[in-house]
């Protein structure tokens, strides 16, 4: 039995684009004698789809949708993701579903029984755990076992459902696990995901056919990664990373299967470097952002720092260099060379770039508050005026010419509130949002291994926000390198205080920036959708009081 695997960009709600799509790899899948073409979680609609959930025109349109794609299965039978009702009076009215379609009709469905409702996923909000007895699907005397993404997800030494469908379904003797998925990308992410297709494999006998998404979903990165496992847990098909891609796999019989099933332990074959795997979720992320919202063009404020350089790449990468402007905005604070590292930079990537200065439009505010500073010292005030003055003037570039300005703000910032709100930290997407200051560095020495590309300067000189004369970041945080360590075992880790000063971190250095955290989760809450590339990104993510007295 020949099983092609289709991994497509879906767009939630857009259902014209995802059934054409759909059919048109159907088509393909059918032209090259497959049997089974199988497609994504919740492909139908588009993954997440939230509280679109909640309309009744939009499962309706679903519904139809399904009937449409269905109607094309003749000769070929296809695996999509869909909403449906739950007929129960009682529970969600709705289940995670995979369809199976064949002679133009549905002929069976399988419902998500493991519903992820930890991090960025939220699914018990909207969808009943299936509940009912479970069934194989035969075709073409193959024995399916549907599962959906989380379904095989329960088989770590510390499972988190009391339930695991795998056990009940291999007692129905299917022939092979089939997986469809909308599995985020994060840096970690491709090696535990093969990880736990692989102890399936190994653990059931059975070969896993493996379909995730790929695409940027507002802050969600889908990365594709699309798999067949043997038996032994070996990868056998593998598509690709961060891009559309199809491949038809041919099953052994059933009976081939059982007289040369073998037993053994798992290997994964992932090695692939994370600074590369996160450049790519970028630019990926970037491109499906603004594609899917209607928009080409970008404009930031570059500052001859590393950060807005960095980020000017990736747009560039993204969207093309002639899509991208960049404008620098000094101040009476701002060093020579932030605007000559500036203009190199922007000359080489061959973007676009104007200088506009700062300190009359400064100077003015301050003759205009003259009255109410009389007597009062420069601080943080006047640092945050210009930042707010150069959020001003990006964001009427971008209402007149219809820009979208990207956020240039790092991880390690964000998460100390070392920034301006409605000046440095605002934008309609967060590049960088989810990446440390010493990642930033590791994705400019990634960008720069061929050719220098980023200046040599903005990369050794050191930060700042060239706010007040002579200032550097270290004025007010720890070095990066042991700012982002803590930052790192508290919000990814969720390690506590007594751990990290027992771990050997300075005490006060300690408490300071726990306390930083928790006290500037209201600057966060305020803050564009920063684009997820670690398994605990602000946001959606990470759900924190605002008011809260915790280590504060």
């Amino acid at each position: 039995m020949k099983i092609a695997l289709a991994q497509l960009n879906y767009r939630v709600g857009d259902f014209g684009n995802n059934v054409s799509r759909i059919i048109e790899n159907i088509e393909i899948a059918k032209s090259k004698d497959a049997d089974v073409v199988v497609f994504a979680e919740l492909s139908v609609c588009g993954y997440p789809p939230r509280d679109f959930l909640e309309f009744d025109d939009f499962i309706r349109r679903s519904d139809e949708a399904v009937a449409l794609i269905a109607e094309k299965c003749r000769g070929i039978a296809a695996i999509v993701g869909a909403p449906s009702v739950n007929p129960a009076p009682k529970g969600k009215p709705l289940y995670n579903s995979a369809y199976f379609l064949a002679d133009g009709k549905v002929l069976a469905k399988a419902h998500k029984t493991l519903l992820p409702n930890y991090d960025v996923f939220d699914e018990y909000r909207y969808f009943e755990p299936n509940r009912l007895p479970y069934s194989v699907v035969e075709y073409k005397e193959c024995r399916f076992a549907m599962t959906i993404c989380e379904d095989l997800w329960n088989i770590s030494d510390d499972p988190l459902y009391i339930r695991n469908p795998m056990d009940e379904l291999k007692r129905l003797d299917p022939d092979v696990i089939i997986n469809i998925a909308a599995s985020p990308f994060s840096y970690n992410q491709p090696e535990t995901r093969r990880d736990i297709l692989a102890k399936n494999a190994v653990a059931y006998n059975l070969q896993v056919i493996y379909v995730n998404q790929i695409g940027g979903q507002t802050e969600l990165i889908f990365d594709g990664d699309s798999m067949v496992i043997d038996e032994q847990g070996q990868v056998v098909e593998s598509l690709k990373k961060f891009e559309e891609d199809f491949c038809i796999y041919e099953l052994q019989s059933a009976e081939s299967k059982r007289q040369n099933a073998k037993p053994g332990g798992f290997r994964t074959s992932y090695s692939q470097n994370s600074i590369s795997l996160i450049h790519d979720a970028l630019i990926l992320g970037i491109r499906d952002y603004f594609g899917k919202m209607g928009f080409s063009k970008a404009v930031l404020g570059l500052s001859g720092g590393i950060d807005s350089a960095v980020t000017l790449v990736l747009a560039a990468r993204a969207l093309g260099n002639g899509n991208v402007r960049a404008i620098m905005l000094p101040s009476q604070f701002s060093s020579d060379h932030s605007i000559s590292d500036a203009v190199v930079l922007a000359d080489n990537l061959d973007v676009q770039y104007e200088i506009i200065p700062i300190a009359d439009a400064f100077h003015s505010f301050e003759a205009t508050l003259k009255t109410q500073f009389a007597g009062l010292p420069f601080n943080l005030a006047e640092e945050n005026i210009q930042a707010r003055i150069r959020a001003v003037i990006l964001m009427a570039l971008s209402n007149k010419f219809g820009y979208i300005l990207l956020n240039t703000s790092n991880k390690s910032e964000a998460a100390v509130g070392y920034g301006t709100l409605y000046g440095d930290m605002c934008g309609g997407i967060s590049v960088l949002g989810d990446v440390y200051k010493t990642q930033v560095y590791d994705l400019a020495k990634f960008i720069n291994k061929e050719q220098e590309v980023i200046p040599h300067n903005s990369i050794v000189k050191p930060p700042s926000a060239e706010l007040r004369p002579d200032q550097k970041d270290s004025d007010s945080l720890p070095d990066y390198d042991i700012l982002d360590r803590i930052l790192y075992l508290y919000i990814e880790m969720r390690t506590g205080p007594d751990e990290l000063i027992a771990g050997g971190y300075d005490a006060e250095v300690v408490k300071k920036i726990l306390r930083l955290v928790n006290n500037n989760e209201y600057k966060r809450y305020q803050t564009p959708p920063i684009l997820r590339i670690s398994p605990k990104a602000f946001g959606m993510g990470r759900r924190m009081p605002i008011v809260g007295k915790y280590l504060s």
